[in-house]
């Protein structure tokens, strides 16, 4: 049930009215149950893999919640007379049972992940080495579906089951709503990636209906289903046209093909997300914003503040901090320091903590190299730019330029072409045809092809390219007006009828000029694959 779908809008025309006729103490239980539907529409057999996940964290999370209960009620047994040794070998005892239960959790919940998603990849490449080696024997492929948004809400489930190990929160004891933090249906194709603190406060609560939270929600999901289908699915065909045909279009239209994906991409999640919070928004659930105008970011660095916020946040709190202060690093670090310098001591651990970052992300966003190379390519730009650092200071405090305009637009252009460079990895999807691909950038000699009309022959007639440049226009004033607040804030406070034609053009143009074609098939969103 794709959110471009007819299924999808009506699946909302029915639970919307039933969510705000329900009694306000039952809104969850509907909501639990539309949300089972949502998903059991896309293939019954997905749900055993979320339903594995969900009892594995649920029961670990309250057995570490009992043991921290257990330890709390020994310790006020005891009485303050309990010497200071005996109540910290209490606590280190009763640590290592918890986490003994956290991380039979973890592989539980991360096997069902990589059988879902990596035992194939993982079989392919064994075949390669047999093959490389001269020897015959293949294993065979597992046919198993790829349940969509697994890794979403497995990430999720996860993080909420560290959360309670660190006391962050305490263990939610009833299933079926812990079921419903995990299934929520709005965020189940591509996020973000919320946390159980501060998704729960309005999951569980009972919402009254306001006419204008409810407006306010349908306008955000109008806005995304503009940029789904208005421009991400009309700059698709322009890719697919270039990437699918790569020994004829070299050169400038890669260059061509690269920047089109960018838009591509942006319009397509930050569409989807749209839609997500606009859902949620219409049931009274705030869900946290996953996109902070990201292409005008000044570095790599910022561009992933900026981007799919709720992964990167995820990815520092539960994989770089946890790595960098684990013991092992920091006897590594203490080597490091001993035997190649200080420098080098005290930032091995971060290089080494954000390879593994960045390496976790890779694999995350799909079972093949080309998601590998670009993760570590992120990562070495990364600590290219942190290693840089000391000469950018140095070249700031000689041109003062740091705060004129066209510097500040230099550096957005530049973050824009490098991040959409790495992206070409996502595009080709084979490691080595990206670097052939990059490389007719450099050598191909035909760059008048953007001027003189053959961007036309990848399947975007000029009226398509006229619609193209103005939703792109579009999207840029409101991300400039974005800036200094709310464009929804500000339409609010206009008068009713002028919002409401502003509104219903924007539906007209989502309905006329929505990229359907003939024999029209919904496009899945981008990130609905990880």
């Amino acid at each position: 049930m794709l959110f471009t779908s007819y299924e999808f809008l009506g699946f909302l025309l029915l639970l919307f009215p039933l969510y705000y006729l329900c009694p306000a103490r039952h809104q969850w239980k509907l909501l639990l149950a539309g949300s089972i539907l949502f998903y059991f529409s896309a293939g019954p057999s997905c749900l055993l893999y979320m339903l594995g996940v969900t009892a594995a964290v649920y029961l670990a999370a309250v057995r570490i919640g009992d043991l921290a209960r257990e330890q709390e009620e020994l310790l006020k047994a005891g009485g303050a007379e309990t010497d200071r040794e005996a109540r910290r070998a209490c606590k280190a005892a009763y640590r290592k049972r918890q986490k003994r239960v956290l991380l039979a959790a973890l592989l539980l919940s991360l096997g069902i992940l990589a059988a879902a998603k990596y035992v194939n990849f993982l079989i392919g490449n064994i075949n390669s080495l047999v093959r490389a080696f001269g020897g015959q024997r293949q294993l065979g492929f597992w046919d198993l579906a790829l349940p969509m948004g697994i890794s979403f809400y497995t990430f999720q489930a996860i993080g909420y089951l560290i959360d309670v190990y660190r006391g962050v929160v305490p263990p939610e004891r009833n299933f079926f709503k812990f079921a419903l933090f995990v299934s929520f249906f709005p965020q189940l194709v591509q996020g973000p990636i919320s946390r159980f603190r501060a998704l729960s406060q309005g999951l569980y609560a009972g919402h009254r209906f306001d006419a204008a939270v409810f407006s306010r929600g349908l306008q955000r999901m109008l806005w995304g289903f503009f940029k789904k289908l208005v421009l991400a699915d009309r700059m698709l065909v322009a890719v697919n046209a270039i990437v699918r045909d790569s020994g004829r279009y070299t050169g400038a239209y890669v260059l061509a093909g690269m920047l089109f994906y960018a838009l591509e991409l942006y319009a397509d999640f930050t569409g989807g997300i749209d839609i997500t919070i606009g859902v949620s928004e219409a049931l009274g659930i705030r869900v946290r914003e996953n996109f902070l105008r990201p292409y005008f970011s000044k570095s790599i660095k910022e561009y992933w503040r900026r981007w799919h916020i709720s992964m990167g946040a995820w990815f520092t709190d539960y994989v770089f901090y946890p790595v960098s202060v684990s013991r092992p690093m920091l006897r590594l670090s203490r080597f490091a320091r001993s035997h190649l310098g200080q420098a080098l001591g005290r930032r091995l651990p971060v290089y080494l903590s954000s390879f593994a970052v960045w390496l976790a992300t890779g694999v995350w966003h799909g079972a093949s190299w080309n998601f590998v190379a670009w993760g570590l390519a992120n990562w070495a730009v990364l600590m290219a730019s942190q290693e840089l650092e000391p000469l950018y200071r140095r070249f700031h405090r000689r041109f003062a330029v740091r705060e004129r305009s066209w510097f500040k637009g230099f550096q957005v252009v530049r973050t824009v072409l490098l991040m959409s460079a790495l992206r070409l990895f996502d595009c080709y999807r084979d490691v080595p045809a990206t670097f052939r691909m990059f490389g007719s950038l450099l050598t191909a000699r035909n760059w008048a092809v953007l001027l003189d009309g053959s961007l036309l022959n990848l399947g975007l007639s000029p009226l398509d390219f006229g619609i193209l440049a103005a939703g792109l226009a579009l999207l840029l004033a409101v991300s400039l007006i974005q800036r200094r607040g709310s464009v929804r804030d500000r339409i609010a406070a206009w008068p009713y009828p002028l919002r409401a034609l502003l509104w219903f053009g924007l539906f007209l143009v989502v309905l006329f000029m929505g990229f359907y074609g003939i024999g029209y098939d919904k496009s899945q969103f981008i990130y609905n694959q990880f």
